[in-house]
């Protein structure tokens, strides 16, 4: 069994814990799914519609192949790749989790938080991402200008990385500087070139993590903190910051991840303990990106209950 599966299913009643942080929940008929013990639940994946390197469809029907019951697509602040991801679902027999990756920030750390089944026509969560993806194409200009001065790469060579619609970042000048035989591949960019502390490198704009949470609640989403522990990235928020976006509305710990070590396991699993959030684990899948498989962590059936039924879109299945 995938670690994620057994690890996630340890706090006790996590939906008990969840009703503690959101209130009441929603009278009237419910159609939820059941969903039993051994079903493979992945929340966690990326398509060309922002940094994977698989159209959505693609994703979908490669999760199904994979063995997956159930599969998030959470591209980059972005849902353009949710209506042909629907279409996959349907045709391979796959259950579709409809998400988003959120970016935002805690002071100068970046935090990235998963939206689970929210409306995607609100207004306050869509000007928000709206506003990141602007940013994010003006910050990767900003960052070829400076790299060009070093090295033969153009805004050209970018584009030809990505598709019409994509939410364009740092991934896709590694793309580039990889097509243009600067760097072996992505990891490598993102160790020399693309690394923070490098003068080439350029922040974007991203909302204060408390008001992403808020406007993910506020859009009938579900927020989980995506790699919280991944301090192999840069520097992670202190446990305090995690308690404040726990008191905003925050639901669940991204726990089971492949960039978390044992130690940051454990304490990230002492948090969700004490915080009463539940505890998810997901593979954040990139496609030829990066080398994370398909369902290498998974999340256990109960969580997955608790999101459908506090989310405001149905899984397709």
């Amino acid at each position: 069994m995938p670690c994620g599966t057994q690890a996630a299913a340890d706090p006790p009643d996590p939906s008990a814990s969840v009703s503690a942080v959101v209130g009441p929940r929603p009278t009237g008929p419910v159609a939820h799914a059941h969903y039993p013990e051994g079903v493979l639940i992945d929340l966690h994946t990326h398509s060309t519609a922002s940094d994977g390197t698989d159209a959505p469809a693609q994703v979908v029907e490669d999760a199904a192949a994979a063995g997956l019951d159930v599969v998030a697509l959470t591209d980059h602040d972005t849902t353009a790749g949710w209506a042909d991801a629907a279409q996959a679902a349907t045709r391979s027999g796959i259950a579709l989790v409809r998400g988003a990756e959120i970016s935002a920030r805690s002071g100068h750390v970046s935090v990235h938080l998963l939206s689970y089944l929210h409306d995607p026509t609100h207004p306050d969560l869509l000007a928000e991402t709206e506003r990141t993806r602007v940013d994010r194409v003006s910050r990767a200009r900003r960052m070829v200008e400076r790299i060009g001065e070093d090295y033969p790469l153009t805004w050209e060579d970018v584009l030809s990385q990505t598709e019409e619609g994509t939410t364009i970042g740092r991934p896709h000048i590694a793309d580039a500087l990889v097509a243009t035989g600067h760097v072996s591949d992505r990891s490598a960019a993102f160790a020399t070139i693309l690394h923070p502390g490098t003068g080439y490198y350029v922040p974007h704009y991203a909302p204060d993590v408390l008001d992403a949470v808020r406007a993910v609640r506020a859009a009938g989403g579900v927020p989980v903190f995506a790699h919280p522990g991944a301090d192999g990235r840069g520097r992670v928020v202190p446990d305090a910051v995690i308690e404040q976006m726990a008191d905003a509305g925050l639901l669940g710990l991204e726990v089971h991840h492949r960039d978390h070590s044992a130690q940051q396991v454990a304490r990230l699993e002492d948090i969700a303990h004490t915080l009463g959030l539940f505890v998810t684990g997901s593979s954040d899948y990139h496609g030829a990106g990066k080398p994370n498989r398909l369902g290498e962590n998974t999340t256990a059936p109960r969580v997955l209950e608790t999101i459908e039924e506090l989310g405001t879109l149905d899984v397709i299945r």
